[in-house]
């Protein structure tokens, strides 16, 4: 494992935080690893976070337990089926022949080394997260917490959570953080579909309320991936990860305004972007879209902003300007489809309409914040009879309400008086898709043939 702790001059960087004594791995009981009962890993949360992370805990030997609310993904998993995409039948049958088990009984806690908490934050109606998962796990977690454990939060949220949610909660069992156990925050980066860069090659920043926690969680994770990130504490990891989606975040919203604008302007921005991707410094290329979507993108940054406004009393206004940019963009793809029927000599009030993917990105089945949701919303208000297609979802509902899948693609784009491509899956033949279309939108600039709009 590598331990990267260099500070920006080189040097290491101290964590801060109060002084204790290491909690190294010998303060477990003796004899506790020997007890037939022990776990060394409970994962809270067994989502698109927290089941890789105990397949990766598993294949390298640790034994793990899983613990979740919702007792059918408790009994898919223990019978062998996954609900996650990255994680296959095969690797779950796998996990469990390693002595994974899956539980909605919290008092598996009790037994575990180590507990790491993965469950969701969404959006809250005052625009931040919504700790209430968090706050309920932890509060499971301070029940039966004992000397010796280590507690990881690993969802995402505003800087000081660990410190000032966590923190308190775990210490009302009269333990003390650095002292009588350890707490560190690990913001997750799993990139669902992503085959090049998993859980194990992808550096884990770890930050801990003092250095002995630091450390802990440093040994741990190092079991588990190549590269350890030690960030100087807690606030500095959970900075981390809204810094790394908020950076993305705004240059969606850059590039997305950069399209609206070039396309007034009878500039073609896919080639601009390609030729400034020859720098080889200084530039990033960013793509323009039908909008964000997502785990992360379209709500992380709403936590640093709910922060800035919440302790400092003023708005994050980069943030509040690329959300509003981001959002809009499914009216702008429909105002374009709409031009673009109307420029056939139809109306779009009873044309019927393709939509061609409605994951939020290629191929997966993840739906969460899809761009295609409101793009189908706006489309049903403005009268046209909307279809879809996508090879990794079977049934799709807008508000409720199915929309009916065609099964033959090809077929359907020569029937249907226009096609909106909106996530550009592998499966898709994009250039015989772009022949056979009656007309075409292609919101991804995959299609660069005559007769083919692109956004």
């Amino acid at each position: 494992m590598q331990v990267d702790q260099t500070g920006p001059l080189g040097e290491a960087s101290e964590p801060l935080g109060e002084e204790s004594e290491p909690l190294g791995e010998e303060s477990e009981p003796l004899g506790e690893a020997e007890r037939p009962d022990h776990v060394d890993l409970a994962v809270i949360g067994l989502g698109y976070v927290g089941l890789p992370l105990a397949r990766e805990a598993a294949s390298v030997g640790l034994r793990v337990v899983g613990l979740d609310r919702d007792p059918r993904v408790v009994e898919a998993l223990n019978t062998g089926h996954s609900h996650v995409d990255d994680v296959s039948d095969d690797d779950v049958l796998r996990m469990r022949a390693g002595g994974f088990t899956a539980s909605t009984d919290a008092a598996c806690l009790a037994r575990a080394q180590t507990v790491v908490i993965c469950v969701p934050t969404p959006l809250g109606k005052d625009g931040g997260p919504d700790l209430g998962a968090v706050t309920s796990a932890t509060r499971m977690v301070a029940d039966r917490l004992r000397p010796g454990q280590l507690v990881v939060l690993e969802s995402t949220t505003y800087p000081g959570t660990t410190e000032e949610v966590l923190r308190p909660l775990l210490e009302e069992s009269g333990l003390r953080a650095g002292v009588d156990f350890a707490l560190a925050f690990s913001p997750e980066r799993i990139d669902p579909g992503n085959t090049a860069h998993g859980l194990r090659t992808t550096p884990k920043v770890v930050g801990g309320c003092t250095p002995s926690c630091a450390a802990r969680a440093v040994a741990f994770y190092g079991k588990l991936v190549d590269t350890v990130v030690q960030a100087k504490g807690t606030r500095e990891a959970e900075m981390a990860k809204l810094l790394e989606n908020t950076y993305r975040h705004v240059n969606i919203a850059l590039v997305n305004e950069l399209a609206v604008i070039s396309h007034e302007l009878h500039v073609d921005l896919w080639d601009a972007i390609r030729c400034a991707a020859t720098k080889p410094f200084g530039f990033q290329a960013f793509r323009p879209s039908p909008g964000v979507g997502g785990h992360c993108i379209p709500i992380d940054p709403n936590y640093l902003s709910y922060k800035v406004r919440s302790s400092l009393g003023y708005e994050f206004r980069f943030v509040e300007l690329a959300q509003e940019i981001n959002r809009r963009m499914p009216e702008y793809v429909v105002r374009r489809a709409q031009d673009l029927l109307n420029h056939a000599g139809r109306p779009l009030h009873g044309s019927r309409v393709l939509l061609l993917g409605v994951t939020y990105k290629p191929d997966v089945a993840d739906q969460r914040e899809s761009p295609a949701v409101p793009v189908a919303r706006l489309l049903r208000e403005r009268e046209a009879e909307i279809s879809f297609h996508d090879p990794n979802v079977r049934l799709w509902a807008v508000d409720g309400v199915s929309v009916p899948r065609v099964d033959d693609v090809m077929a359907a784009v020569r029937e249907y008086d226009l096609t909106i491509l909106l996530q550009d899956h592998s499966a898709y033949d994009l250039p015989a898709l772009g022949d056979a279309a009656r007309l075409l939108f292609d919101t991804r600039g995959r299609i660069f043939r005559p007769g083919v709009e692109v956004l």
